[in-house]
């Protein structure tokens, strides 16, 4: 019999670790590991390079600040040459899923490079009688957001498709519509992703640091103190044990959260965490302007520190980006850090950070970076036949070279954003074959596949 792909000679990471064999891909699966190396009709010299199941990004942002059929297109290009394999948008709708879900989902099915699924924001109790509507259309994860409210509930909502106007709207995510949506998540059976910072206690901090006439990063961390998200972090968690529902930490990077949610742990929540690469490598103390404004904050040097020991003692579940794809002119929309818009672009740096900082600095092994960044987000959020190299399995295969070292430029990535935060930084350790259902779509910094090829991705919970 002829295969579809041979991969040779790399180092594969399985859940048992590192072994030294092929691997044989069919009809877009894995059909063996094996020291064998049958005939066929592609093949990959796979020496030196090391295999790591495709990347999951479980935390994106996109088709905001430009329609969805443009930034499928660019954020799934930048995702790819960053080894992303699956990305998850983090989907925020102003109105009804009834009307517009399947607008967006048509809008972009023609336009990703690599596979894709979606979270459900939910901001008020319309949305909240649709959450079945979403789960019904294999959308079975919620999103959110406790930093919206009152005079602090702005949002930049979905552009409609087709369309260049960005959609801003006001919310008002109480703790009385958290009860609620948990409530109904739990009756789903559907985890739910949290921001957990309290918009009370942010709208007091930002008022009082303005008076002040403070301004960057420090001020901006000032504001939104850690506190506040364990106050969140304690109040959602009481909802969760009180409903059985499981709670996910997004983008956690402080030690105060980090300690909160392991004192919520002893009380039965079910809980999971994901941090992000801005919270391992940048703190106020060291970075200047604007450009790493972010909800939350980046903190101090210490708690960059914190994030590391709790990722080396797998306190920490996943790995994110929340990833934005916006642009300069929106980035640095006012003279001061208040005017600032929050989030960047990370998608496409997120494996190279963890290589270089990670890998490379013996902070991390190459299996608890695959649990990570692939394995854990595929068992949370149901995305069944992804996650793992293993027989059966879809082929979502990212080869890495661990002594590779790049500069970091935005051009490098080919996204909608012409900044990064990690601009100019060499990193050692780049993915340098990104592989989706047995398909190369990048390689060496170059996208050789075709937008359409990645599909919307159905999810199952077990």
């Amino acid at each position: 019999m002829t295969y579809d792909l041979l991969i040779t000679d790399s180092h594969v990471i399985t859940p048992k670790g590192m072994i030294e064999k092929n691997i044989v891909v069919e009809n877009g699966k894995i059909e063996l590991i094996t020291n064998d190396a049958p005939d066929c009709d592609k093949k990959i010299n796979g020496s030196g390079l090391v295999s790591i199941p495709g990347l999951v990004d479980p935390h994106v942002h996109y088709g905001v600040y430009s329609p969805i059929d443009q930034a499928a297109i660019s954020e799934s290009h930048a995702a790819a040459i960053g080894g992303v394999t699956t990305m998850i948008r983090m989907f925020r709708l102003k109105g009804s899923y009834k009307e517009s879900l399947n607008k967006h989902l048509l809008a972009s099915q023609n336009s990703h490079y690599i596979d894709y699924t979606l979270h459900a924001s939910i901001f008020d109790d319309s949305q909240i009688a649709e959450m079945q509507y979403c789960a019904e259309n294999k959308i079975i994860s919620f999103k959110i957001y406790m930093n919206l409210g009152g005079d602090v509930g702005h949002v930049y909502m979905e552009m409609n498709p087709g369309e260049e106007k960005l959609i801003a709207a006001e919310v008002n995510v109480t703790n009385e519509l958290v009860e609620k949506i948990v409530k109904n998540a739990a009756s789903l059976k559907c985890p739910v992703l949290v921001h957990a910072e309290d918009y009370q206690e942010c709208s007091c901090g930002m008022k009082t640091e303005k008076e002040k006439n403070h301004d960057g990063l420090n001020a901006w961390s000032e504001s939104r103190s850690p506190n506040f998200e364990a106050k969140s972090i304690q109040i959602i968690c009481e909802y969760g044990r009180k409903y059985d529902c499981q709670i996910y930490f997004v983008h956690i990077g402080s030690k105060l959260a980090l300690d909160k949610i392991k004192e919520e742990k002893k009380k039965g929540t079910k809980i999971f965490v994901e941090t992000c690469p801005h919270y391992l490598t940048l703190s106020h103390e060291t970075q200047t302007g604007y450009l790493a404004k972010v909800m939350p904050p980046i903190r101090t040097n210490n708690d960059v520190q914190s994030v590391w020991n709790a990722l080396q003692n797998n306190e920490i579940d996943t790995i994110g980006t929340d990833h934005v794809a916006n642009q300069l002119k929106l980035k640095l929309g006012g003279d001061d850090v208040w005017g600032a818009l929050a989030g960047f672009p990370g998608i496409g740096t997120s494996l190279p950070i963890l290589l270089s900082e990670g890998i490379n600095k013996n902070r991390i092994n190459l299996n608890q970076l695959v649990n990570l960044t692939s394995t854990n987000s595929a068992k949370i959020f149901g995305l069944s036949g992804k996650g793992s190299l293993e027989k059966g399995y879809d082929a979502d295969i990212t080869m890495i070279d661990l002594k590779k070292e790049e500069k970091v430029s935005p051009e490098l990535f080919g996204g909608f954003s012409d900044y990064l935060v990690y601009d100019g930084w060499n990193l050692k350790g780049w993915p340098v074959k990104t592989i989706v259902r047995g398909t190369v779509v990048a390689e060496d910094f170059e996208v050789i596949g075709k937008p359409g090829y990645g599909n919307f991705v159905p999810r199952k919970l077990s």
